[in-house]
């Protein structure tokens, strides 16, 4: 079983970015499938997920309407689009993925990657 992210980097405020996820060793599209941040000195924060049920999205207020979450189960990925980026969405990112719901994908993840680093800088 392994979750894989890419596509973190470096990038000046109000610019983008896509991340990507890639699973394999499992059946992807039976979980619920999000990510989380967390910033140095900061408590993990849940930023998007789609549920497993309905495919339906959800968003933490501090993103909504800049990020947007997608999911592709034929790859096997799911990928968050990043855009106008803010200084304080600067962290590590983390896919992961959870059967029970998407709010257990933040708080006890059957399974999640090793995290990609997003830098915005102002």
């Amino acid at each position: 079983v392994q979750l894989v992210e890419s596509g973190g980097g470096l990038v000046q405020a109000g610019g983008s970015l896509r991340l990507s996820c890639a699973a394999s060793g499992f059946i992807f599209a039976n979980y619920n499938r999000g990510w989380f941040r967390q910033a140095p000195g900061k408590e993990r924060e849940a930023v998007s997920c789609i549920s497993r049920k309905d495919g339906s999205k959800n968003y933490s207020d501090s993103v909504k309407g800049r990020f947007t979450i997608t999911s592709d189960s034929a790859k096997d990925t799911v990928y968050l689009q990043m855009n106008n980026l803010k200084p304080e969405d600067t962290a590590v990112y983390r896919c992961a993925v959870a059967f029970a719901s998407c709010r257990q994908v933040l708080i006890a993840s059957d399974y999640w990657g090793q995290g990609t680093q997003v830098t915005v800088s102002s």
